[in-house]
């Protein structure tokens, strides 16, 4: 088996497994979402997905703070449970727009003026929507979900076109999940 093609299988089952723990709503999602940066980050540099390379080191960064987020709760609130799953307030919408859009042309300047990426404006896109999804999943906000699905979607294109197939299946299965995933959260918060 080459190289490309283990990676892509490794990091399918490493994705599959973040996925279920996503959905589950289970802490134990941060702590796969610290191994497969790395699978999925060999994957990307080799493929020649800069951004989503890159990515990867968000990924580990973020997943530390997600975990201690996670794990330390909503204590900043004065409750001791466990954070909770919640609608995304305006005024968060309002400043996430405004950073997806200052990532997502910084990221595309960098590609175009200082790697060979063929994909530059969908490589951004998707990697800025991803470090904007990633915050919200921390948050524990039920519309990261969309999000996602906005990304899945457009991924699944993207890595077709750059021929890491088993990928692309994987975010099109994300896809299928993210809708179910979006349904069991929005169920969830309101039974809360």
């Amino acid at each position: 088996m080459d190289f490309k093609l283990t990676l892509q299988v490794v990091g399918v089952v490493l994705g599959l497994l973040y996925l279920w723990l996503e959905y589950k709503a289970n802490i134990w999602l941060w702590v796969v979402g610290l191994i497969m940066p790395v699978v999925h980050g060999a994957l990307y540099f080799h493929s020649g997905l800069y951004a989503d390379f890159s990515m990867q080191l968000y990924y580990i960064a973020a997943g530390v703070y997600g975990l201690i987020v996670w794990s330390r709760g909503a204590k900043k609130r004065g409750d001791k449970s466990v954070l909770k799953i919640s609608s995304t307030p305006l005024v968060v919408w309002v400043a996430v727009v405004g950073v997806y859009a200052l990532l997502h042309g910084a990221i595309y300047l960098f590609l175009i003026n200082f790697t060979d990426s063929t994909v530059p404006f969908w490589d951004s896109f998707t990697t800025a929507l991803c470090i904007v999804a990633y915050w919200m999943l921390s948050r524990k906000y039920v519309e990261q979900w969309l999000v996602w699905l906005v990304v899945d979607v457009v991924t699944v294109g993207l890595y077709l076109y750059k021929d890491i197939p088993l990928t692309a299946c994987l975010y099109a299965l994300y896809s299928t999940l993210a809708v179910a995933g979006y349904v069991r959260w929005r169920r969830m918060m309101k039974n809360a």
